[in-house]
């Protein structure tokens, strides 16, 4: 029989949750672990790892809005005990800590409580997983029970030895929040939400690096690294990128294929930088709109930025008007034409913000303007813009 969909969004945000929880962890273990780097899918659902061995498995289980409490002849206990069985040796006293962490609370008097901390009862878990090992009728069960009263008495003992259990975890939903809070002295005033975005983004792309066996971990040291890089950006003097390359799509190309920034290249020429004029033009104009919904820049800052390329290029133009003169061949204008616009793209005199130098953002805003007309490349670019307008309201 086939899942159903609510089965598969409940799978689907048990590994977006697991995910989430890892970069928590990291940031929850940076002081006792400095040293510490997390994996994900490799020993475990996550693991802690020092010089790229395994000291603390986490097994992660997430449940919706669930009032029920965790017993000891549930499933989730036992799927955990068969995954710990079949990684590790249990019965290795020198073996990596095993922890399971579950939304669920655990119930009064189960084993699950005796190993939840800050201090544990092995001894008593033990002797509550042995009965509900030999008492439960549970059939999808039945294998790691039998497999967990297979292991040698003094092993299994130190196997639960290495069991902790951390019960009533935040659910998907208030992981976020949890984030937020160990973070609360990196996270810039009024800006706390545009940062959110920025490092969610990037351990999204270390999540799916690690799954891809791109790399194995993701370092306590490497995480503070980008979190103080992040912070950087939103100095008096910097802004944060918020859009990259890989953010334009098919259909924004296509959506742009035809704009007067467009026509204005192919004017003079340049139509091996079609694509890369698109590219620039969307990320500066997304990046403008976050940044203006961030609050990160104001209308005064973009109209003094833009007002600064525009003269920068009427000086240029002018030049390259009084070096044409009135006889110059078509040939000679697109020429000249494309010239202008490789000398003016190149120009990073101007910034929005001193230390904002992404090369980007002044070419982007050069498409802009010249999308309004407001600036163009042909020598004859006012009339055509004219023409086009004409045409497209024809």
């Amino acid at each position: 029989m086939a899942s159903s969909p609510h089965e598969a969004s409940a799978s689907a945000l048990g590994y977006l949750f697991q995910a989430q929880l890892a970069l928590l962890e990291l940031l929850r273990g940076r002081e006792e672990r400095p040293d510490g780097s997390i994996s994900l899918e490799l020993h475990d659902d996550v693991a802690w790892e020092k010089d790229g061995q395994p000291v603390e498995l986490l097994q992660v289980k997430h449940h919706i809005r669930s009032v029920r409490t965790l017993g000891d002849k549930d499933d989730d206990v036992w799927r955990t005990i068969q995954s710990w069985m079949d990684t590790h040796t249990p019965g290795d006293e020198y073996g990596p800590m095993l922890t399971l962490v579950t939304t669920q609370n655990a119930r009064p008097g189960s084993a699950m409580a005796a190993l939840k901390g800050p201090v544990t009862s092995p001894a008593e878990a033990l002797a509550l997983l042995n009965a509900a090992a030999r008492e439960s009728t549970n059939k999808d069960t039945r294998a790691a029970r039998r497999a967990f009263l297979g292991i040698p008495a003094t092993q299994r003992a130190v196997f639960v030895k290495r069991m902790r259990v951390i019960d009533g975890a935040s659910s998907i939903d208030d992981l976020d929040e949890q984030v937020r809070i160990k973070l609360r002295a990196a996270l810039p005033d009024g800006h706390a939400d545009s940062f959110m975005r920025q490092l969610w983004a990037w351990w999204y792309e270390q999540t799916v690096d690690m799954l891809q066996k791109r790399h194995t971990s993701v370092s306590v040291t490497r995480l503070m690294q980008r979190i103080s890089r992040i912070r950087d950006d939103y100095t008096s003097d910097r802004l944060p990128t918020l859009v990259e390359r890989e953010d334009f799509s098919a259909e924004a190309e296509t959506e742009l294929a035809d704009s007067c920034f467009v026509h204005q290249l192919r004017w003079v020429g340049a139509h091996r930088q079609l694509n890369k004029a698109m590219v620039d033009y969307y990320r500066a104009y997304t990046q403008t709109v976050a940044w203006i919904e961030d609050d990160l820049v104001d209308l005064d800052d973009l109209a003094r930025f833009e007002g600064n390329l525009a003269d920068e290029w009427q000086r240029e133009f002018d030049w390259m008007l009084d070096e044409l003169g009135d006889g110059a061949t078509d040939r000679e204008q697109e020429q000249a034409g494309k010239a202008l616009l490789r000398k003016t793209l190149d120009q990073t005199r101007y910034r929005i913000r001193e230390a904002y130098d992404e090369a980007f953002f002044s070419r982007g805003k050069h498409h802009e303007l010249a999308d309004r007309g407001r600036v163009g490349w042909h020598p004859d670019f006012e009339a055509r813009v004219k023409s086009l307008i004409r045409a497209a309201h024809g």
